[in-house]
């Protein structure tokens, strides 16, 4: 098979045609899919497999948040028998997971991916864990701002990520993409969904051998520094997708951090 990994010059997607006009952003979903390299024309598809893929609402004063922006362009694609459905998740303790737990429950993912905005981060960040605890510098969009409350009351303290994130990191490096592995998703609410997710799937929410995690992203170009294209972020998760597809165990590949 070839490496759907890399990107060549010879016949490359143009990643701007889809993409959700920035000024339009609570529109539906566009109608027409991302022109993406190697489609799965030559596989079988499988649609009763489906790849969850959310993003958030603004929050914190910003007008977009490219996290959903990302999840709008990919809504609709095909990646190795697997259909992406996006959806969007409010930045609010409690609602975002009863959301997320409606979708679970809906569409039976194989594949669960949150993507959430990390102003000041420069790269696709996988994460590797969610904590049992929220601690919320600042309020969420409805004011709530707990500190020091538990995820899920009678949870474990913290759980890995399912998904294979050295395969992904690898896949998004290869696509010429900035990325790492994060060892932190905040105390936020972004942290309070990846741990929520990894909760409902511990309990058997969705089908078997249901895998899920968390990517944060950088702002926007115009957002602040550092940042990132739209097309390029939605180039890298398109890249971490496939990956997160086509490898069921993960792969060993140093990812760590000093402190």
């Amino acid at each position: 098979m070839p490496d759907i990994t890399r990107r060549t010059d010879r016949g490359a997607a143009n990643y701007d045609v889809h993409l959700p006009h920035l000024q339009h952003k609570h529109r539906p979903f566009p109608g027409c899919p991302l022109a993406m390299i190697n489609d799965t024309r030559h596989l079988t598809p499988a649609p009763d497999r489906v790849i969850l893929l959310t993003g958030f609402d603004p929050f914190g004063g910003d007008p977009l948040n490219p996290s959903w922006l990302i999840a709008q362009a990919l809504h609709g694609q095909h990646i190795g028998g697997h259909r992406v459905v996006a959806a969007q998740l409010p930045t609010v303790f409690g609602q975002s997971l009863q959301r997320l737990a409606a979708l679970v429950h809906a569409h039976q993912p194989a594949l669960t991916v949150c993507l959430g905005l990390a102003g000041g981060r420069s790269a696709l960040s996988l994460e590797r864990i969610g904590i049992n605890i929220n601690d919320a510098r600042i309020p969420d969009n409805t004011g709530a701002q707990p500190i020091d409350t538990p995820v899920a009351a009678e949870g474990p303290v913290a759980y890995f990520a399912s998904l294979p994130i050295k395969a992904m990191l690898r896949a998004v490096q290869r696509a010429g993409l900035p990325c790492e592995v994060s060892q932190t998703a905040g105390t936020f609410v972004c942290n309070h969904v990846l741990y929520g997710l990894l909760h409902l799937l511990a309990q058997g929410t969705g089908p078997a051998g249901a895998r899920g995690g968390f990517v944060h992203v950088p702002w926007l170009t115009g957002q602040g520094a550092p940042h990132l294209p739209l097309r390029d972020m939605v180039r890298g998760i398109h890249a971490a997708l496939w990956a997160a597809v086509l490898a069921p165990q993960d792969i060993t590949l140093q990812a760590g951090a000093t402190h």
